[in-house]
């Protein structure tokens, strides 16, 4: 057990999915997995593990912010040898031609988290997904018919901003859209060298200002759930 996490050993598989809510982690294990255990109800982010196509698979909530996701991961691969992290989570549009449930792979992430600065001492360190997770996951969109799009997203510290507008100076230099724990997974996963990518559906836009329920969130978001799963 971790201090956060009370699996077993061998209760946690060696691939681990990673949405931010604990009830999405819920809805994927219900909807996807079979012979499926609850391992954590600590603080109510719920993890589960059971079998894809024959195949060992865990799926932890994280809880929102690149802090929260740091704890969970930073237990999972110290604590119970997980090697492949691989978010499911929701972003913000910062683009017109991204749409609401497009889906985005995260190749980079730039981050308003100060997390970095303070580790690389005011250097500025350059986040970025596994190579290998990333040409699997093209591959096999590809194979369901998914369209995808990818590039770099943005891990901000923070969800209300004092400007709205502020999102306009990210989409000038390319950002597709901003999420919150990118960074800090791909941060944490170059450091133990295991591997880690982000999937991303559009929940909302900050260029239409159309937006998901939470309900929509937490249960209709396949697309991105079928992707990771067929690269585990």
């Amino acid at each position: 057990m971790s201090i956060h996490i009370n699996a077993q050993n061998g209760n946690i598989a060696a691939t681990v999915l990673l949405p931010g809510d604990p009830l999405r982690a819920k809805w994927i294990a219900d909807t996807f997995l079979e012979d499926v255990i609850c391992y954590n109800e600590v603080r109510g982010m719920l993890g589960y593990t059971g079998t894809f196509n024959g195949k060992k698979v865990s799926v932890q909530g994280t809880g929102m912010g690149i802090p929260s996701i740091l704890i969970y991961c930073k237990e999972l691969i110290t604590e119970y040898g997980v090697r492949n992290l691989i978010r499911v989570g929701s972003a913000g549009s910062y683009q017109k031609e991204v749409k609401i449930r497009d889906i985005v792979i995260a190749m980079a992430a730039s981050t308003t988290s100060g997390i970095n600065s303070q580790r690389f001492l005011g250097a500025s360190y350059a986040p970025t997904a596994n190579f290998e997770l990333f040409e699997k996951a093209i591959k096999q969109a590809d194979i369901l018919g998914i369209p995808l799009k990818a590039g770099n997203v943005l891990s901000s510290d923070e969800f209300y901003t004092d400007d709205f507008n502020d999102y306009k100076h990210w989409a000038e230099f390319g950002v597709l859209c901003v999420e919150m724990e990118t960074s800090g997974l791909y941060t944490i996963a170059a450091k133990y060298n295991v591997k880690a990518l982000s999937i991303l559906t559009i929940s909302d836009s900050l260029v239409t200002r159309e937006r998901t329920t939470a309900k929509e969130r937490e249960k209709t978001f396949v697309d991105m759930t079928k992707i990771a799963l067929s690269i585990t």
